[in-house]
Protein backbone atom coordinates (compact mmCIF):
# COMPACT_ATOMS: atom_id res chain seq x y z
CA UNK A 1 0.00 0.00 0.00
CA UNK A 2 1.31 3.45 -0.94
CA UNK A 3 1.07 6.13 1.75
CA UNK A 4 0.46 9.76 0.79
CA UNK A 5 2.32 12.43 2.71
CA UNK A 6 -0.37 15.04 3.37
CA UNK A 7 2.20 17.43 4.86
CA UNK A 8 4.18 17.74 1.61
CA UNK A 9 3.94 21.05 -0.26
CA UNK A 10 1.03 21.14 -2.70
CA UNK A 11 1.89 20.85 -6.36
CA UNK A 12 0.05 23.33 -8.56
CA UNK A 13 -2.42 21.71 -10.91
CA UNK A 14 -1.42 23.10 -14.31
CA UNK A 15 -5.03 22.81 -15.44
CA UNK A 16 -5.61 26.11 -13.63
CA UNK A 17 -3.40 27.95 -16.09
CA UNK A 18 -5.68 27.27 -19.04
CA UNK A 19 -9.07 27.37 -17.33
CA UNK A 20 -11.38 30.41 -17.49
CA UNK A 21 -12.76 32.49 -14.65
CA UNK A 22 -16.43 31.57 -14.18
CA UNK A 23 -18.76 34.54 -13.64
CA UNK A 24 -22.22 33.66 -12.32
CA UNK A 25 -24.90 36.11 -13.42
CA UNK A 26 -25.06 38.42 -16.45
CA UNK A 27 -26.51 41.46 -14.75
CA UNK A 28 -24.66 44.79 -14.50
CA UNK A 29 -22.05 43.44 -12.07
CA UNK A 30 -21.44 40.17 -13.92
CA UNK A 31 -21.02 42.04 -17.20
CA UNK A 32 -18.70 44.55 -15.49
CA UNK A 33 -16.59 41.62 -14.30
CA UNK A 34 -16.49 40.35 -17.88
CA UNK A 35 -15.39 43.79 -19.13
CA UNK A 36 -12.57 43.95 -16.60
CA UNK A 37 -11.48 40.41 -17.44
CA UNK A 38 -11.52 41.34 -21.14
CA UNK A 39 -9.30 44.37 -20.58
CA UNK A 40 -6.77 42.25 -18.72
CA UNK A 41 -6.84 39.40 -21.23
CA UNK A 42 -8.05 36.81 -18.73
CA UNK A 43 -10.23 34.01 -20.21
CA UNK A 44 -13.74 33.90 -18.75
CA UNK A 45 -17.21 32.46 -19.16
CA UNK A 46 -20.43 34.10 -17.93
CA UNK A 47 -23.40 31.93 -16.97
CA UNK A 48 -26.88 33.50 -16.78
CA UNK A 49 -29.90 31.56 -15.55
CA UNK A 50 -32.34 33.81 -17.42
CA UNK A 51 -33.08 33.65 -21.11
CA UNK A 52 -31.22 36.92 -21.71
CA UNK A 53 -28.69 39.14 -19.95
CA UNK A 54 -30.06 41.32 -17.15
CA UNK A 55 -33.00 38.97 -16.70
CA UNK A 56 -33.79 40.23 -13.19
CA UNK A 57 -33.87 43.86 -14.31
CA UNK A 58 -36.21 42.86 -17.13
CA UNK A 59 -38.71 41.83 -14.47
CA UNK A 60 -39.00 45.48 -13.40
CA UNK A 61 -38.19 47.16 -16.70
CA UNK A 62 -41.12 49.55 -16.14
CA UNK A 63 -39.55 51.11 -13.02
CA UNK A 64 -37.60 54.36 -13.30
CA UNK A 65 -34.34 54.45 -11.39
CA UNK A 66 -33.57 57.28 -9.03
CA UNK A 67 -29.83 56.95 -9.71
CA UNK A 68 -28.74 58.93 -12.81
CA UNK A 69 -26.66 57.54 -15.65
CA UNK A 70 -23.42 58.96 -14.23
CA UNK A 71 -23.67 56.37 -11.41
CA UNK A 72 -24.86 53.44 -13.53
CA UNK A 73 -22.08 52.68 -16.05
CA UNK A 74 -19.02 50.63 -15.15
CA UNK A 75 -15.75 52.35 -16.20
CA UNK A 76 -14.22 49.30 -17.91
CA UNK A 77 -17.49 48.60 -19.72
CA UNK A 78 -17.64 52.22 -20.84
CA UNK A 79 -14.15 52.05 -22.32
CA UNK A 80 -14.99 48.94 -24.33
CA UNK A 81 -18.28 50.41 -25.53
CA UNK A 82 -16.82 53.76 -26.52
CA UNK A 83 -14.07 52.02 -28.47
CA UNK A 84 -16.94 50.49 -30.48
CA UNK A 85 -18.59 53.86 -31.07
CA UNK A 86 -21.10 53.84 -28.21
CA UNK A 87 -22.14 57.17 -26.70
CA UNK A 88 -22.77 57.54 -22.98
CA UNK A 89 -26.30 58.79 -22.21
CA UNK A 90 -26.70 62.21 -20.60
CA UNK A 91 -25.17 62.03 -17.13
CA UNK A 92 -28.20 63.32 -15.24
CA UNK A 93 -30.82 61.25 -17.08
CA UNK A 94 -32.87 58.78 -15.05
CA UNK A 95 -33.46 55.61 -17.11
CA UNK A 96 -36.07 52.96 -16.53
CA UNK A 97 -34.88 49.42 -16.00
CA UNK A 98 -35.76 48.73 -19.63
CA UNK A 99 -33.73 51.72 -20.83
CA UNK A 100 -30.77 50.58 -18.73
CA UNK A 101 -30.91 47.25 -20.53
CA UNK A 102 -31.52 48.61 -24.03
CA UNK A 103 -29.11 51.54 -23.93
CA UNK A 104 -26.28 49.98 -21.94
CA UNK A 105 -26.41 46.31 -20.96
CA UNK A 106 -27.52 44.83 -24.28
CA UNK A 107 -24.91 46.78 -26.28
CA UNK A 108 -22.26 45.75 -23.75
CA UNK A 109 -23.18 42.07 -23.91
CA UNK A 110 -23.25 42.24 -27.72
CA UNK A 111 -19.62 43.35 -27.98
CA UNK A 112 -17.62 40.59 -29.72
CA UNK A 113 -15.18 40.44 -26.83
CA UNK A 114 -18.03 39.48 -24.47
CA UNK A 115 -20.79 37.92 -26.57
CA UNK A 116 -19.10 34.60 -27.36
CA UNK A 117 -18.37 34.02 -23.67
CA UNK A 118 -21.91 34.62 -22.33
CA UNK A 119 -24.20 31.62 -21.94
CA UNK A 120 -27.86 32.35 -21.13
CA UNK A 121 -30.48 29.88 -20.01
CA UNK A 122 -27.86 28.14 -17.87
CA UNK A 123 -28.45 27.86 -14.13
CA UNK A 124 -25.60 27.12 -11.74
CA UNK A 125 -27.03 24.57 -9.32
CA UNK A 126 -23.84 23.84 -7.35
CA UNK A 127 -20.21 24.91 -6.99
CA UNK A 128 -17.45 22.77 -5.52
CA UNK A 129 -13.84 21.73 -6.17
CA UNK A 130 -13.09 18.97 -8.65
CA UNK A 131 -12.92 15.75 -6.64
CA UNK A 132 -13.14 17.57 -3.30
CA UNK A 133 -15.96 18.33 -0.91
CA UNK A 134 -15.59 21.17 1.59
CA UNK A 135 -13.91 18.96 4.21
CA UNK A 136 -10.76 18.23 2.16
CA UNK A 137 -7.87 20.65 2.54
CA UNK A 138 -4.69 19.23 1.02
CA UNK A 139 -4.07 20.79 -2.40
CA UNK A 140 -7.39 22.63 -2.34
CA UNK A 141 -6.12 25.97 -3.67
CA UNK A 142 -4.45 24.21 -6.59
CA UNK A 143 -7.57 22.27 -7.60
CA UNK A 144 -10.01 23.61 -10.22
CA UNK A 145 -13.50 24.68 -9.26
CA UNK A 146 -16.31 22.43 -10.43
CA UNK A 147 -19.59 24.05 -11.50
CA UNK A 148 -22.69 21.97 -12.08
CA UNK A 149 -24.95 23.53 -14.75
CA UNK A 150 -28.56 22.94 -15.71
CA UNK A 151 -29.75 24.07 -19.15
CA UNK A 152 -33.27 25.20 -20.03
CA UNK A 153 -34.07 21.70 -21.28
CA UNK A 154 -33.03 20.18 -17.94
CA UNK A 155 -29.71 18.77 -19.11
CA UNK A 156 -27.14 18.76 -16.29
CA UNK A 157 -23.42 19.04 -17.09
CA UNK A 158 -20.24 20.06 -15.27
CA UNK A 159 -17.44 22.47 -16.13
CA UNK A 160 -14.25 23.58 -14.39
CA UNK A 161 -12.82 27.02 -13.70
CA UNK A 162 -9.72 28.60 -12.17
CA UNK A 163 -11.74 31.11 -10.13
CA UNK A 164 -15.40 31.97 -9.51
CA UNK A 165 -17.09 35.37 -9.19
CA UNK A 166 -20.65 34.86 -7.98
CA UNK A 167 -22.62 37.96 -8.99
CA UNK A 168 -25.95 36.18 -9.28
CA UNK A 169 -27.75 38.76 -7.17
CA UNK A 170 -30.68 38.23 -4.82
CA UNK A 171 -33.79 39.08 -6.86
CA UNK A 172 -34.81 35.44 -7.17
CA UNK A 173 -34.70 35.03 -3.35
CA UNK A 174 -37.18 37.40 -1.71
CA UNK A 175 -37.38 37.74 2.05
CA UNK A 176 -40.31 36.16 3.82
CA UNK A 177 -43.56 38.00 4.54
CA UNK A 178 -43.34 36.78 8.12
CA UNK A 179 -41.29 38.68 10.68
CA UNK A 180 -39.72 35.41 11.81
CA UNK A 181 -37.85 35.11 8.52
CA UNK A 182 -39.72 31.88 7.80
CA UNK A 183 -42.51 31.61 5.26
CA UNK A 184 -45.78 32.39 7.04
CA UNK A 185 -48.04 29.48 7.81
CA UNK A 186 -50.53 28.86 5.02
CA UNK A 187 -48.48 30.44 2.23
CA UNK A 188 -48.77 27.52 -0.22
CA UNK A 189 -52.57 27.71 -0.32
CA UNK A 190 -52.57 31.43 -1.20
CA UNK A 191 -49.33 31.69 -3.22
CA UNK A 192 -51.30 32.65 -6.35
CA UNK A 193 -52.48 35.81 -4.55
CA UNK A 194 -48.97 36.92 -3.53
CA UNK A 195 -46.93 39.01 -5.98
CA UNK A 196 -43.17 39.45 -6.14
CA UNK A 197 -41.82 42.95 -5.49
CA UNK A 198 -42.21 45.64 -8.17
CA UNK A 199 -45.16 44.33 -10.19
CA UNK A 200 -46.06 46.26 -13.34
CA UNK A 201 -49.15 47.79 -11.77
CA UNK A 202 -49.86 50.23 -14.60
CA UNK A 203 -49.02 47.86 -17.45
CA UNK A 204 -48.69 44.11 -17.82
CA UNK A 205 -50.07 43.30 -14.33
CA UNK A 206 -52.81 45.94 -14.31
CA UNK A 207 -55.72 43.50 -14.26
CA UNK A 208 -54.40 41.95 -11.05
CA UNK A 209 -54.74 45.26 -9.18
CA UNK A 210 -57.39 47.40 -10.91
CA UNK A 211 -60.52 47.81 -8.81
CA UNK A 212 -59.11 45.62 -6.06
CA UNK A 213 -57.69 45.99 -2.56
CA UNK A 214 -53.92 45.49 -2.55
CA UNK A 215 -51.88 44.95 0.60
CA UNK A 216 -48.25 46.04 0.15
CA UNK A 217 -45.87 44.57 2.74
CA UNK A 218 -42.47 46.19 3.29
CA UNK A 219 -40.94 49.44 4.48
CA UNK A 220 -38.44 50.36 1.77
CA UNK A 221 -38.34 51.97 -1.65
CA UNK A 222 -39.57 48.84 -3.42
CA UNK A 223 -42.77 49.11 -1.41
CA UNK A 224 -42.96 52.88 -1.88
CA UNK A 225 -42.64 52.67 -5.64
CA UNK A 226 -45.49 50.15 -5.81
CA UNK A 227 -47.62 52.32 -3.54
CA UNK A 228 -47.14 55.30 -5.86
CA UNK A 229 -48.13 53.26 -8.91
CA UNK A 230 -51.18 51.86 -7.13
CA UNK A 231 -52.27 55.38 -6.20
CA UNK A 232 -51.95 56.40 -9.85
CA UNK A 233 -54.00 53.36 -10.85
CA UNK A 234 -56.69 54.33 -8.34
CA UNK A 235 -57.08 57.68 -10.14
CA UNK A 236 -58.58 55.89 -13.14
CA UNK A 237 -59.83 52.57 -11.77
CA UNK A 238 -62.72 52.85 -9.32
CA UNK A 239 -62.56 50.55 -6.31
CA UNK A 240 -58.76 50.38 -6.20
CA UNK A 241 -57.73 50.59 -2.56
CA UNK A 242 -54.36 50.29 -0.85
CA UNK A 243 -53.11 49.11 2.54
CA UNK A 244 -49.46 49.40 3.53
CA UNK A 245 -48.24 46.91 6.13
CA UNK A 246 -44.99 47.58 8.01
CA UNK A 247 -43.63 45.74 11.01
CA UNK A 248 -42.31 48.82 12.77
CA UNK A 249 -43.79 52.12 13.86
CA UNK A 250 -42.64 53.97 10.74
CA UNK A 251 -40.91 53.42 7.39
CA UNK A 252 -37.91 55.63 8.05
CA UNK A 253 -35.87 54.43 5.06
CA UNK A 254 -38.42 55.79 2.63
CA UNK A 255 -37.95 59.27 4.08
CA UNK A 256 -35.06 61.37 2.72
CA UNK A 257 -33.94 64.75 3.94
CA UNK A 258 -33.24 67.87 1.91
CA UNK A 259 -29.52 67.02 1.64
CA UNK A 260 -30.18 63.88 -0.42
CA UNK A 261 -28.15 64.30 -3.63
CA UNK A 262 -30.57 62.06 -5.52
CA UNK A 263 -33.63 64.26 -5.93
CA UNK A 264 -35.74 61.48 -7.42
CA UNK A 265 -35.11 59.31 -4.37
CA UNK A 266 -35.99 62.11 -1.97
CA UNK A 267 -39.27 62.77 -3.79
CA UNK A 268 -40.47 59.18 -3.33
CA UNK A 269 -40.80 59.54 0.42
CA UNK A 270 -42.49 62.94 0.19
CA UNK A 271 -45.06 61.67 -2.30
CA UNK A 272 -45.89 58.60 -0.24
CA UNK A 273 -46.18 60.69 2.93
CA UNK A 274 -48.65 62.97 1.17
CA UNK A 275 -50.77 60.05 -0.03
CA UNK A 276 -50.89 58.71 3.51
CA UNK A 277 -51.83 62.15 4.87
CA UNK A 278 -54.60 62.42 2.26
CA UNK A 279 -56.04 59.10 3.35
CA UNK A 280 -55.38 57.40 0.01
CA UNK A 281 -53.06 54.82 1.59
CA UNK A 282 -54.02 53.06 4.81
CA UNK A 283 -50.95 52.40 6.96
CA UNK A 284 -51.05 49.31 9.17
CA UNK A 285 -47.96 49.67 11.34
CA UNK A 286 -46.38 47.36 13.92
CA UNK A 287 -48.02 44.40 12.19
CA UNK A 288 -46.11 41.11 12.29
CA UNK A 289 -47.57 38.50 9.94
CA UNK A 290 -47.99 34.99 11.36
CA UNK A 291 -50.40 33.18 9.06
CA UNK A 292 -52.06 33.52 5.66
CA UNK A 293 -55.27 31.86 4.57
CA UNK A 294 -57.80 32.02 1.78
CA UNK A 295 -61.07 33.82 2.45
CA UNK A 296 -63.22 32.83 -0.54
CA UNK A 297 -61.22 34.37 -3.40
CA UNK A 298 -59.36 36.81 -1.13
CA UNK A 299 -56.29 36.56 1.12
CA UNK A 300 -56.37 37.08 4.88
CA UNK A 301 -53.24 38.05 6.83
CA UNK A 302 -53.34 37.19 10.50
CA UNK A 303 -50.70 38.72 12.70
CA UNK A 304 -49.77 40.43 15.91
CA UNK A 305 -50.26 44.18 16.13
CA UNK A 306 -49.07 45.85 19.32
CA UNK A 307 -49.55 42.54 21.13
CA UNK A 308 -53.06 41.89 19.82
CA UNK A 309 -53.87 39.23 17.23
CA UNK A 310 -55.71 40.78 14.29
CA UNK A 311 -56.55 39.96 10.69
CA UNK A 312 -56.32 42.10 7.54
CA UNK A 313 -58.02 40.93 4.35
CA UNK A 314 -57.24 42.00 0.79
CA UNK A 315 -57.53 40.79 -2.78
CA UNK A 316 -53.79 40.50 -3.39
CA UNK A 317 -50.50 40.97 -1.53
CA UNK A 318 -47.24 42.45 -2.81
CA UNK A 319 -44.16 41.09 -1.04
CA UNK A 320 -41.76 44.05 -0.95
CA UNK A 321 -39.83 42.93 2.12
CA UNK A 322 -36.44 42.83 0.41
CA UNK A 323 -34.16 40.01 -0.66
CA UNK A 324 -31.62 37.53 0.65
CA UNK A 325 -28.77 35.58 -1.01
CA UNK A 326 -29.31 32.04 -2.27
CA UNK A 327 -26.49 30.12 -0.59
CA UNK A 328 -27.75 26.58 -1.26
CA UNK A 329 -25.63 26.19 -4.39
CA UNK A 330 -22.52 27.06 -2.37
CA UNK A 331 -22.87 24.32 0.22
CA UNK A 332 -19.49 22.76 -0.73
CA UNK A 333 -17.68 26.11 -0.78
CA UNK A 334 -15.91 27.36 2.32
CA UNK A 335 -17.53 30.68 3.21
CA UNK A 336 -16.96 33.05 6.09
CA UNK A 337 -20.15 35.09 6.35
CA UNK A 338 -21.38 37.48 9.00
CA UNK A 339 -24.00 35.78 11.12
CA UNK A 340 -26.37 38.76 10.94
CA UNK A 341 -26.45 40.06 7.35
CA UNK A 342 -24.89 37.02 5.60
CA UNK A 343 -22.26 39.17 3.91
CA UNK A 344 -18.50 38.40 3.82
CA UNK A 345 -17.32 38.89 7.38
CA UNK A 346 -14.82 41.68 6.63
CA UNK A 347 -17.41 43.54 4.56
CA UNK A 348 -20.32 43.27 6.99
CA UNK A 349 -19.30 46.12 9.36
CA UNK A 350 -19.00 48.47 6.37
CA UNK A 351 -22.54 47.83 5.13
CA UNK A 352 -24.52 47.00 8.29
CA UNK A 353 -27.87 48.72 7.64
CA UNK A 354 -28.26 49.35 11.36
CA UNK A 355 -25.33 51.77 11.00
CA UNK A 356 -24.90 52.67 7.31
CA UNK A 357 -27.07 53.98 4.52
CA UNK A 358 -26.27 53.90 0.80
CA UNK A 359 -24.07 56.98 0.85
CA UNK A 360 -21.93 56.03 3.85
CA UNK A 361 -20.57 52.69 2.64
CA UNK A 362 -16.77 52.80 2.43
CA UNK A 363 -14.84 51.72 -0.69
CA UNK A 364 -13.96 48.06 -0.56
CA UNK A 365 -12.59 45.34 -2.79
CA UNK A 366 -10.82 42.01 -2.79
CA UNK A 367 -9.49 42.38 0.76
CA UNK A 368 -12.97 42.64 2.25
CA UNK A 369 -14.46 40.07 -0.14
CA UNK A 370 -11.81 37.37 0.30
CA UNK A 371 -13.16 33.99 1.45
CA UNK A 372 -11.51 30.94 3.05
CA UNK A 373 -12.08 29.35 -0.36
CA UNK A 374 -9.17 30.72 -2.46
CA UNK A 375 -10.25 32.57 -5.62
CA UNK A 376 -13.96 32.39 -4.84
CA UNK A 377 -15.75 35.73 -4.50
CA UNK A 378 -19.25 36.99 -3.84
CA UNK A 379 -19.76 40.29 -5.68
CA UNK A 380 -22.55 42.75 -6.31
CA UNK A 381 -25.78 42.58 -4.40
CA UNK A 382 -25.14 38.99 -3.35
CA UNK A 383 -22.05 40.15 -1.47
CA UNK A 384 -24.28 42.43 0.62
CA UNK A 385 -26.27 39.47 1.95
CA UNK A 386 -29.44 40.90 3.46
CA UNK A 387 -28.20 44.48 3.64
CA UNK A 388 -30.10 46.85 1.29
CA UNK A 389 -27.43 49.54 1.09
CA UNK A 390 -26.11 48.63 -2.36
CA UNK A 391 -25.21 50.92 -5.28
CA UNK A 392 -24.13 49.62 -8.69
CA UNK A 393 -21.00 51.76 -8.47
CA UNK A 394 -20.02 49.78 -5.37
CA UNK A 395 -20.27 46.50 -7.26
CA UNK A 396 -18.26 47.88 -10.18
CA UNK A 397 -15.39 48.74 -7.84
CA UNK A 398 -15.63 45.30 -6.24
CA UNK A 399 -15.14 43.41 -9.50
CA UNK A 400 -12.42 45.80 -10.70
CA UNK A 401 -10.46 44.98 -7.55
CA UNK A 402 -11.14 41.23 -7.77
CA UNK A 403 -10.04 41.00 -11.38
CA UNK A 404 -6.87 43.01 -10.69
CA UNK A 405 -6.04 40.52 -7.94
CA UNK A 406 -6.66 37.55 -10.23
CA UNK A 407 -4.26 39.19 -12.69
CA UNK A 408 -1.57 39.46 -10.03
CA UNK A 409 -1.83 43.27 -9.93
CA UNK A 410 -2.04 43.54 -6.19
CA UNK A 411 -1.35 47.28 -6.09
CA UNK A 412 -4.39 47.98 -8.26
CA UNK A 413 -6.46 45.45 -6.35
CA UNK A 414 -5.84 47.19 -3.05
CA UNK A 415 -6.23 50.76 -4.37
CA UNK A 416 -10.00 50.98 -3.97
CA UNK A 417 -11.82 54.27 -4.41
CA UNK A 418 -15.49 55.15 -4.60
CA UNK A 419 -17.56 58.32 -4.60
CA UNK A 420 -21.23 57.83 -3.76
CA UNK A 421 -23.98 60.46 -3.67
CA UNK A 422 -24.89 61.65 -0.20
CA UNK A 423 -28.23 60.47 1.12
CA UNK A 424 -30.66 61.77 3.66
CA UNK A 425 -31.93 58.26 4.31
CA UNK A 426 -31.63 57.41 7.97
CA UNK A 427 -30.22 54.31 9.63
CA UNK A 428 -32.16 52.38 12.23
CA UNK A 429 -33.26 48.95 13.30
CA UNK A 430 -36.15 49.16 10.83
CA UNK A 431 -33.76 48.29 8.02
CA UNK A 432 -34.55 44.60 7.80
CA UNK A 433 -37.36 45.19 5.33
CA UNK A 434 -35.94 48.28 3.67
CA UNK A 435 -34.17 49.02 0.43
CA UNK A 436 -32.60 52.42 0.10
CA UNK A 437 -30.75 52.46 -3.17
CA UNK A 438 -31.47 52.56 -6.83
CA UNK A 439 -34.91 52.43 -8.48
CA UNK A 440 -37.28 51.39 -6.12
CA UNK A 441 -34.02 49.72 -5.38
CA UNK A 442 -30.60 49.11 -6.80
CA UNK A 443 -30.61 46.42 -4.15
CA UNK A 444 -32.59 44.17 -6.42
CA UNK A 445 -29.90 44.08 -9.07
CA UNK A 446 -27.47 41.29 -9.84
Amino acid sequence: MTLIDLTAPAVRDNRLDVLPVAVIGAGPIGLAAAANLTERGIPFVVYEAGDAVADSIAQWAHIRLFSPWKHLVDPASRRLLEDAGWQHPANDGLPTGGELIGSYLHPLAALPQLAEHIHTGVEIVAVSRAGMDRTRTAGRAQTPFLLRLRDDDGTVTEVTARAVIDSSGTYRSPNSLASSGLDPLGLPEVADLVSHALPDVLGHDRIQFAGRHTVVVGAGHSAANTLLNLAQLADTEAGTTISWVIRNASAVRVTSSADDELAARASIGRRVDQLVADGRIEVVDRFEIIRLHRDDDRIALTGSRAGTVTTLTGDTVVNATGFRPDLDMLREIRLDLDEIVEAPRRLAPLIDPNIHNCGTVAPHGVTELRQPEPDFYLAGMKSYGRAPTFFLATGYEQVRSIVAHLDGDHAAASAVALTLPATGVGSSDQSSEASCCGTATEASWS
